[in-house]
């Protein structure tokens, strides 16, 4: 699969959670583990594929949506520590958002 193909539906500032939420549930029903590549966001189907690619570094990651947030205005993807990592993410970045 091409993952450049997918229809970009968002852009704006993303954000990382983690510790405090390692193996509690999801809003999914899932346990959350901050080392998959999963996100929150506030309206997609869980179990959607997304790829979120980091504005600043260029790098992208594929991240399935599998919990409800961000809760911060403004936000528009929360991202597991791991999928942060992956496109170089400290704190927030500004990402464009594509579904696949």
């Amino acid at each position: 699969m091409d993952y450049r193909s997918g229809k970009q539906i968002q852009s704006g500032e993303a954000s990382w959670y983690g510790p405090g939420f390692h193996g509690r549930r999801t809003a999914s029903g899932e346990r959350f583990n901050t080392n998959d590549m999963t996100a929150a966001h506030r309206t997609l189907p869980f179990g959607t594929r997304v790829l979120v690619v980091n504005k600043q570094t260029g790098r992208s990651v594929v991240v399935r949506i599998n919990d409800r947030g961000p809760f911060v205005r403004g936000r528009v993807i929360d991202l597991s520590r791991a999928s942060a990592q992956a496109i170089g993410m400290s704190g927030t970045a500004a990402v464009d958002v594509s579904q696949l």
